[in-house]
């Protein structure tokens, strides 16, 4: 239901406004019909709050409704919602409605409420608030309740705060001015809903067919012909057979659009993030080699003047090599001058594998983050066929999830099986595994347990390299080259008395050489 149609049924109630209330009905578990009694209706009429996403509605009717509570929130509406019908609100032409009830006195008292409607789709609600203005309160009862894990930006809980969607800026068309459409004359009139508020794709394809133009067509010097179609909208928001049959179906489909658009914009900023992230730690990789230079110059020097240094010292200054003057050196007084020469050495050669070991990925990196972005970019403007298309691409570069840890499938068709934490390492190699099964870990690095569930079959040579690329890619070797992986049956494999999870001894295995990258 759009704003403006919202906007028509609160502009015929608000006309009886105050009126007296006789009690709530419940036809469905997502419907409530309120009986008002009043002179000016001319008998009881209902006003209907269907509440069942995705296509709420509110409405005026005469039909005879009945039905008791279905649910704790109609009970609560039943009990608690109470008095007369005060005053009825819309928030702008938006899709959010607040009614006044003045609350009742009696056995037991009913303080004033607001009730406050959600018209919005897929996220369409009905909420109790307490005693105000305005659109903002303590929620006192909400029929739908949504958490943190269903929408990250936006909660809704009983006893929380109601605040209400973000204010947007676009034009009043209750107050359109000829100035206002004359500016628009360059912009195709199914995109005028855009720009003006309270208008939907039911009404947009309305306003079109009234003005007499194609959706895509310019209105040019009929513009004025459009500005008399909005303002007729505005009277009367009908929308006539056809156009409700093809607005629907542009409406279900733009709502799948924004759905998928914002289910793949997620993944793909942290995508992006973590790909800028991992070009960042090559930037601190080439700025360390700078680092490693001077431990091995020190180092040098520690080495060739070892017989100089004094026992204990802390610091010594040494001749530099190049002629160039003394150099200032610190030690660490516990170790001798080539111990503390070794450390250098050992710091330099880290930092130089360190980048070493970054840099062969860092043209990857680049065309990853460049495709990423561009992906991103696309979002705004793909239409549903290129979401769609999109959502596939992403599901399918997506490793499928087991319970217990990542899975993957290897060329064989055998299942791999990655542990996550060390808490679904142990789980793998110690429950889920059967004793014939076969587990792989790289060798001298922390990483992931992978197991591959081979029903006690040995396994082709493809399988063990694809195995062995799961576990060096999820290990601290992650980007290497000839990293040493370590395989053999999961009965060989155990736990030490009071090790931590995931902590293990093995035997009897086998070790390969592979890369520390993804398998295709």
């Amino acid at each position: 239901m759009e704003g403006l149609m919202l906007a028509r049924v609160l502009r015929d109630l608000s006309a009886q406004l105050p009126l007296r209330t006789l009690g709530w009905v419940f036809p469905d578990e997502t419907t409530a019909a309120l009986l008002l009694d009043g002179p000016r209706l001319g008998g009881p009429s209902n006003l209907v709050l269907a509440y069942r996403p995705p296509q709420p509605v509110v409405y005026l009717s005469r039909e005879r409704l009945r039905g008791d509570p279905r649910s704790p929130f109609q009970r609560f509406l039943a009990a608690r919602v109470r008095g007369d019908l005060l005053r009825a609100e819309q928030l702008k032409l938006d899709r959010v409605i607040t009614l006044h009830f003045a609350g009742e006195t009696g056995f037991v008292d009913q303080p004033p409420t607001r009730l406050l409607f959600e018209v919005t789709g897929r996220n369409a609600n009905l909420l109790v608030l307490d005693e105000g203005e305005g659109f903002e309160g303590r929620i006192v009862m909400a029929a739908r309740e949504i958490t943190g894990s269903r929408n990250r930006f936006r909660t809704i809980r009983t006893g929380g705060r109601y605040t209400p969607p973000p204010p947007y800026e676009k034009l009043d068309p209750r107050a359109l001015t000829p100035e206002q459409a004359q500016a628009l004359r360059s912009v195709p009139v199914g995109r005028w809903r855009e720009q003006l508020d309270g208008l939907g794709p039911l009404l947009g394809a309305e306003l079109a067919r009234r003005a007499d133009l194609g959706p895509a067509e310019l209105p040019g010097e009929a513009w004025p012909r459009v500005l008399a179609a909005v303002q007729s909208l505005v009277a009367d928001p009908t929308v006539s057979e056809g156009v409700m049959q093809d607005g629907a179906r542009e409406a279900a489909r733009g709502e799948k659009a924004a759905t998928l658009r914002k289910a793949l914009r997620e993944p793909l900023d942290k995508r992006v993030t973590l790909l800028r992230n991992q070009l960042a730690d090559v930037t601190r990789a080439e700025a360390g080699l700078t680092d490693a230079a001077r431990d091995r110059e020190e180092a040098d020097l520690l080495m060739a003047y070892a017989y100089t240094v004094p026992t204990g010292a802390s610091s010594v200054t040494l001749p530099a090599f190049d002629g160039s003057g003394e150099r200032p050196v610190s030690l660490e007084p516990q170790l001798s001058a080539v111990q503390n020469a070794e450390k250098r050495y050992a710091r330099a050669r880290r930092r130089e594998d360190v980048y070493l070991r970054l840099a062969e990925r860092e043209g990857a990196l680049r065309a990853e983050l460049a495709e990423a972005e561009v992906r991103v970019q696309a979002l705004d403007t793909a239409d549903l066929p290129d979401l769609e298309a999109l959502s596939a691409r992403v599901q399918q570069e997506r490793p499928e999830k087991s319970p217990y840890g990542t899975r993957f499938t290897t060329p064989s068709g055998l299942e791999a099986l990655v542990g996550r934490n060390n808490k679904e390492n142990a789980t793998l190699t110690h429950r889920i595994g059967r004793s014939l099964d076969w587990w792989f870990h790289a060798q001298g690095y922390p990483g992931s347990h992978v197991l591959v569930r081979s029903g006690g079959r040995d396994l082709d040579l493809p399988d063990i390299l694809y195995a062995a690329r799961l576990a060096a890619a999820n290990s601290k070797a992650r980007g290497s080259s000839n990293v040493p992986v370590d395989y053999t049956r999961i009965k060989h494999v155990w736990k030490p008395r009071g090790a931590p999870a995931g902590q293990v001894h093995y035997t009897d295995q086998k070790t390969v050489f592979v890369d520390g990258t993804l398998p295709e």
